[in-house]
């Protein structure tokens, strides 16, 4: 019913999942990250516990590829699961059961994997992995939303679309960026809309929030308010509407 892109970003270490679907709300059962520990993808005939269970795995330091005999061994549904993972070392696994709809299947590069199934062809997948590759000069989120583009060009969902997801980790327990289109027309364009909505002011905040390193956060955020008022000053004197729906009413 799906597919996703699961990726360690190569010079920070941070984490990102970025998966669309002709399902509901897909972004609430597939993707699952922990900042220092991994990223893991759990989609098809979706076993929910695959997710969690493999970051305590990781955690515990099990390396990916020993979890895919533990979960297939531990559920009769397996050959209609899929699932794709990485760690915090670099080290990722993917598994398509036999009994996944066709079109199914996987990628496994360095750094990155790219799983689905139900779509069009093999190209959706190939496509996915082909474009977050040649973008690596970019940021991680914009990485993967390039990617998942391709991957729907490429035909995507051989059903249609409905929601996508995109979430990424630094190093932290809680998500950096975790945005999704639950029920939408066009759910790449958008999260890409959304994205650009974050640059506004979300992400800027962000730099402010409490880490384990420094329970305090930013105290005075009167830095960051600065740039946040000097980018939207800069903005409208390029003429350039804002991405957001609600600071337009």
């Amino acid at each position: 019913m799906t597919w996703s892109i699961v990726a360690r970003d190569p010079a920070t270490g941070h984490f990102g999942v970025a998966v669309a679907s002709r399902f509901f709300a897909v972004g609430g059962i597939v993707p699952h990250v922990r900042g220092r520990v991994g990223a893991v993808a759990t989609q098809a005939f979706v076993n929910p516990t695959y997710g969690p269970d493999a970051l305590r795995l990781l955690e515990a330091g099990a390396p990916p590829e020993l979890i895919v005999p533990i979960f297939t061994g531990r559920d009769d549904g397996h050959p209609n699961r899929q699932f794709h993972m990485i760690d915090a070392q670099g080290r990722n696994v993917a598994f398509t059961g036999a009994n996944c709809v066709d079109w199914a299947g996987h990628l496994v590069a360095d750094g990155v994997s790219v799983a689905g199934n139900m779509l069009e062809g093999p190209a959706v997948v190939a496509n996915t992995l082909r474009a977050y590759q040649t973008a690596m000069d970019k940021p991680l989120a914009e990485r993967l939303l390039i990617a998942m583009q391709a991957g729907e060009d490429a035909g995507g969902d051989k059903r249609g679309r409905q929601s996508a997801c995109l979430v990424t980790y630094r190093d932290q327990d809680y998500a950096w960026l975790d945005i999704r289109a639950d029920d939408h027309a066009d759910p790449l364009a958008e999260l890409r809309r959304l994205y650009a909505v974050a640059q506004e002011r979300y992400m800027h905040v962000a730099e402010t929030m409490a880490t384990r390193e420094n329970p305090h956060g930013m105290t005075d955020r009167s830095h960051i308010d600065a740039k946040i008022a000097l980018l939207e000053a800069e903005r409208i004197a390029a003429g350039r509407p804002t991405a957001s729906f609600m600071a337009n009413k």
